[in-house]
């Protein structure tokens, strides 16, 4: 491999980890709260379908975003309700979504466009190199010349370390999800807190899903996704529950992600799958490894019951 080869690799693995980067700190404001969401894919999927719908018809990605945001804060709110008003398990309706939600944006795309062998297109978002900074060698187009996406999700690491670790309301927002009940008793509001966090964690999925059609590839296919929100949920255990940690998962993933890539392209005569392959068994050896060694909030999973007065 040259320099150029590694360079490019170096990008794509940017560019391959953002999208895994802001659903996993979706997940992360969830499961801080208590709230472990593995409905992200879902939401991810219903994110992508109407990030796409929009850029189509107004030509604009960065509205597309933001409806597709908004979209995903639809939907989780549905999980939020079940679970957090009616204590259902977090689980099984997480699961609900992941069956519903790409179901609901196939059906939709196939009203729209009808069953068609071509797929639609709409406008990709530019990127913006910022000047001088472009031009450092191998850095510069790694790191400031990015879609405005790419900048916002690794300012988001920055601003969630600060918000949680130096913050009262970072570290209230934290105490809902280790001990809701010591929470409640110091006027904290656990019920409002865990429905903040299901709007932050749909809105960042929905973003997170608007990226692979509004800057990733330009059209919506079913199993656009391909499992990302299961990565990102697995970056979350991986990183600690932390945005630094969250972070560099994210960014492992994304290489071997880049690499299978680049290894079905450089192979002939190994079945292209078994590359596909790469990123989902790494993701599996971090869980073995790191799965059980580790813990989360410890009101994870669990179904809050406001004691009566």
């Amino acid at each position: 491999m040259d320099g150029s080869t590694i360079s490019d690799l170096i990008i794509a693995t940017v560019r391959m980890a953002t999208p895994l980067l802001i659903v996993a700190l979706a997940e992360l404001y969830s499961e801080r709260a208590g709230m472990v969401n593995i409905g992200l894919d879902g939401i991810m999927a219903f994110g992508a379908l109407v990030g796409f719908l929009v850029c189509y018809w107004t030509g604009n990605p960065y509205l597309a975003v933001i409806c597709a945001a908004v979209a995903g804060v639809g939907v989780n709110m549905v999980y939020a309700f079940c679970t957090i008003t009616l204590c259902a398990n977090q689980i099984v309706y997480g699961m609900a979504i992941n069956i519903f939600a790409p179901a609901l944006a196939s059906f939709i795309y196939r009203v729209v466009f009808g069953v068609s062998s071509t797929l639609a297109q709409a406008t990709l978002m530019k990127t913006v190199a910022i000047p001088v900074l472009k031009d450092i060698p191998l850095f510069g187009k790694l790191l400031f010349d990015q879609t405005p996406m790419v900048y916002l999700s690794y300012l988001l690491v920055i601003i969630t370390a600060i918000y949680f670790n130096r913050t009262k309301s970072g570290l209230n927002y934290k105490a809902v999800g280790e001990y809701p009940k010591a929470a409640e008793t110091m006027g904290i509001n656990v019920i409002r807190q865990k429905y903040i966090a299901c709007i932050i964690c749909g809105f960042f999925a929905g973003a997170g899903g608007a990226y692979l059609t509004t800057c990733y590839v330009n059209t919506y296919s079913d199993g656009v996704v391909a499992g990302r929100g299961f990565i990102a949920l697995a970056a979350v255990i991986f990183g600690r529950w932390t945005s630094p940690g969250v972070m560099m998962a994210c960014l492992l993933f994304g290489f071997f992600d880049a690499l299978q890539l680049r290894l079905q392209i450089g192979s002939n005569l190994i079945p292209y799958q078994l590359f596909q392959m790469i990123p989902y068994v790494m993701t599996l050896l971090a869980l073995t490894l790191l799965g059980n060694k580790i813990s989360g909030p410890k009101a994870n999973c669990k179904p809050y019951f406001r004691e009566e007065r």
